[in-house]
């Protein structure tokens, strides 16, 4: 038996929710998609469907019902069942023909009682029953039209998408950030005055909105049967005034507590705000191929931590602008091919140049056992010579499948390689190096004086030059790297001279990027959204749902 992991608990809970795809129409939302990508593959759920066809969907309104020849759907969501998402389930359940319907939440049961705002008392005494997913199960027949129809609503804690044996990522809580200081403004207009907080570091629980408190329960519900898993009682630690929130959650937590008892080991448990180390994330001094791949490689569309890999090159496809989006992209994620995983694992623990050649190592032997022609040479890997091993596969359509995980990312490693940003990395490695050398002896108005002339407009840029987003990304490691100054008359001057410089080349881009657009913009839309902070998140969701009656608390599915 093998040693519990985040990848046995990934794996368990994906094995579940197989075995009920039989023959079904299923719909996924993207959280629960992504989890499925990184865990065990889309192939292994085509298995699990078997027959002629799978009709494969993505959970969301428009989402197309099921047919006369389609009886059966399985639903699984990474949120609660609530509000939109119920309304979604029945839009495609009352057009459909289902007749047997299984809908599987990663979040528990205990959760959805919070979200009912049923009092912990009456929780308690609830204990071993499922009310809400008892109601919900009576609706899905209802809206089948015949309350003799099979439905089953069961909680499988799909919250991981296993990167690696030692790196799981939650896509579900992409979007769930720190709170930032502007965001004690928010908190204090829903407070009486003498009530009102400081800062950051006096936010507690009792002082978010509803809706993040809720965010912060579902992940501390995952977060508990990840540790249940292991079998481990874990200790919270926290730096940081939210991770100190979902950690004090997360040790109060009701169906925690009782698990704890019987826990025979031990584990720490350590959140960190993103917020206080943004260097870390805006910084160029990790010598890590996969952070750059990650960096500029386009996004795989839906996904929140993977990237697009251009697959045109293994074709007969002429590699031009018009025939990219005719293949479909290659990725990062290879669950299902052991060599490709075993790459990857090194990928990420091994500075650029030994990934690079141990890129070549693996696509060297791949050809080897392939006995395909292949011309050995020492010294330096270059992109071209990647190029042409991994041309050696394009003819050898059996070669092709056996190593298509292996060949996808090799040319993510080529395609870095070759990218026009990947050779700004060591001017941006060669400006943040200075700066660090030189920030004792220099006060914040020098370094950003230093900065000024690199601020250019479009029409005087040079392929060399930073763009707009990239002097963001600057100016953020000044700020992060610089910590505390004093604020001065030179400073205000100084700051004034960058603000419109920034608002100049702004205003003379012939077109904003997404980004640059969530910062100009003065209400962001649904889609803006995604990354601004939670509170202010919140308050545009109000914001924008005001008189469509959105903006009052979503009818209770079950009451006490």
């Amino acid at each position: 038996m093998s040693v519990p992991g985040i990848q046995s608990f990934t794996q368990q809970g994906w094995d579940q929710v197989l075995a009920k795809l039989k023959r079904a129409v299923v719909y996924l939302d993207a959280a629960c998609a992504e989890s499925l990508h990184w865990g065990c593959g889309s192939a292994a759920l085509l298995e699990a469907v078997g027959g002629p066809e799978c009709h494969l969907r993505e959970f969301e309104p428009t989402a197309a019902g099921g047919g006369a020849k389609q009886p059966k759907a399985v639903f699984v969501l990474s949120c609660l069942l609530k509000g939109r998402t119920v309304e979604t389930l029945r839009n495609i359940i009352c057009r459909s023909h289902f007749q047997y319907c299984v809908v599987v939440t990663a979040v528990s049961h205990a959760v959805h009682l919070t979200a009912n705002q049923v009092p912990a008392a009456a929780a308690a005494e609830l204990e071993g029953q499922q009310p809400v997913f008892e109601q919900l199960e009576e609706k899905l027949c209802e809206w089948m039209g015949n309350m003799n129809y099979t439905a089953q609503v069961l909680h499988i804690p799909l919250l991981l998408a296993p990167a690696a044996p030692h790196l799981a990522l939650t896509p579900a809580f992409a979007s769930l950030f720190p709170l930032l200081p502007q965001d004690v403004h928010v908190l204090n207009s829903a407070r009486p005055d003498k009530r009102r907080l400081g800062s950051l570091g006096e936010v507690d629980a009792s002082a978010l909105p509803p809706e993040l408190l809720l965010q912060i329960r579902c992940l501390v519900s995952g977060l508990s049967s990840l540790c249940e898993h292991l079998g481990v009682r874990e200790e919270c630690f926290a730096v940081g005034s939210f991770s100190r929130i979902i950690a004090a959650d997360l040790a109060n937590y009701a169906p925690a507590k009782n698990r704890r008892k019987t826990s025979a080991s031990r584990a720490s448990v350590v959140f960190v705000d993103r917020t206080l180390d943004l260097t870390g994330a805006v910084g160029h001094h990790g010598d890590n191929l996969v952070e750059k791949i990650i960096s500029v490689l386009p996004q795989l569309p839906g996904h929140t931590n993977d990237v697009m890999v251009n697959m045109v090159e293994l074709t007969a496809l002429q590699s031009e602008e018009e025939n990219q989006n005719m293949v479909a992209p290659g990725c990062l994620a290879q669950s299902n091919d052991p060599a490709a995983k075993a790459l990857w694992e090194a990928l990420l623990n091994t500075k650029h140049k030994e990934a690079v050649m141990e890129v070549r190592r693996h696509l060297v032997e791949a050809a080897s056992r392939e006995n395909l022609p292949i011309k050995m040479s020492m010294g330096r890997v270059t992109p071209a010579q990647l190029t042409s091993y991994i041309q050696l596969f394009k003819n050898n359509l059996k070669a092709l499948v056996n190593h298509c995980g292996l060949l996808q990312l090799g040319l993510a490693t080529v395609q870095t390689l070759k990218h026009p940003q990947t050779a700004k990395w060591d001017n941006f490695l060669a400006f943040e190096r200075l700066l660090l050398q030189s920030i004792k002896e220099s006060t914040m108005p020098v370094v950003l004086n230093q900065l000024l002339p690199m601020i250019k407009p479009s029409n005087q840029r040079t392929s060399d030059d930073y763009s707009p987003e990239e002097l963001l990304t600057l100016l953020i490691y000044i700020y992060s790297v610089t910590g505390e100054f004093t604020e001065d008359k030179d400073l205000a001057e100084t700051e004034e001279k960058v603000k419109k410089a920034l608002a100049q080349v702004f205003c003379e881009e012939s077109e904003l990027s997404p980004l640059l657009q969530k910062i100009t913009d003065g209400v962001p839309t649904k889609e803006e959204s995604v990354n601004l902070s939670p509170l202010a998140k919140w308050k545009v969701k109000v914001q924008n749902s005001k008189g469509t009656g959105l903006e009052q608390p979503n009818c209770l599915l079950w009451e006490p």
